[in-house]
């Protein structure tokens, strides 16, 4: 089982290094997309800047917590971009029946899938996040939580796309949805939570996890909470196994698409 589990990760690595690798075959182009990448997200920090000077916080959250906030969102949503980008286009895959390429290959047909593909501006999303929570001087424990933060972020953000691109094996269209569902993580996930009252929160918490994956964490890396920490992680795991679940469930379902495609 650890022999099984120890060439998963090793093919899983391999794969993201590969798809890295060929992303940065044209350097400029490479090097502009983290680049731009970069200075889209510096644009809408200088905006909270302005707004938080005029009112002295948004939601309860100062400037500090939204630096936190948008470095945890752009990390968790970069690095997952980074190691499972084709998560965000499952149900094309699917839809389209593209999946042949990947069922015949003598690997866990999930990991196969998620690794096959990267953004490379995504790079860009995970160093400005990075950097962003450096400059908020976490000190050594804070920066250590920010890292385990991005993780169950990650872990949140591409199991939850698994798990819409993946009720694509029973309704049709749900790319759409998808791509929809995952930019709006994306929009709520950089505001305040304490703006949102009511149904709504109640809906981007539980229904659409931006709570778990980015609010809570900035929470509890401005005042640790042990309980509300073993809640994310805990949340983290339910969605990635329900996610799994789901996919091989409706991976039974799955009509080829007849494509002659290989895959090197």
């Amino acid at each position: 089982m650890l022999t099984v589990v120890k060439n998963q990760m090793r093919v899983c690595v391999l794969s993201v290094k590969y798809n890295i690798m060929r992303e940065m075959v044209n350097k400029v182009t490479f090097l502009t997309n983290v680049g731009f990448m970069v200075l889209n997200n510096a644009t809408f920090l200088v905006q909270w800047m302005i707004l938080l000077r005029m009112r002295g916080d948004v939601g309860g959250y100062t400037m500090r917590e939204i630096m936190l906030l948008w470095g945890l969102m752009a990390a968790s949503f970069g690095l997952s971009h980074i190691l499972f980008a084709r998560a965000f286009s499952l149900s094309d895959l699917i839809i389209k029946g593209k999946l042949d390429s990947f069922l015949v290959q003598p690997k866990n047909v999930l990991v196969s899938v998620l690794t096959s593909s990267t953004d490379s501006s995504a790079i860009g999303d995970f160093l400005y996040g990075t950097a962003l929570v450096c400059a908020c001087k976490p000190g050594v424990g804070g920066f250590f939580l920010f890292l385990l933060f991005v993780v169950t972020g990650t872990v949140i953000f591409t199991a939850f796309a698994v798990l819409l691109g993946s009720l694509s094996f029973w309704f049709v269209r749900m790319d759409m949805l998808q791509n929809q569902i995952v930019m709006g993580i994306v929009s709520f996930g950089t505001y305040p939570d304490g703006i949102f009252k009511g149904a709504s929160r109640f809906f981007l918490y539980f229904i659409i996890p931006v709570g778990m994956a980015v609010w809570h964490p900035v929470h509890l890396m401005v005042s640790f909470d042990a309980g509300m920490f073993f809640t994310v992680a805990g949340y983290a795991c339910v969605l990635l196994a329900l996610a799994v679940a789901v996919f091989y469930r409706g991976l039974r379902r799955y009509a080829s698409g007849n494509l002659m495609v290989a895959r090197l």
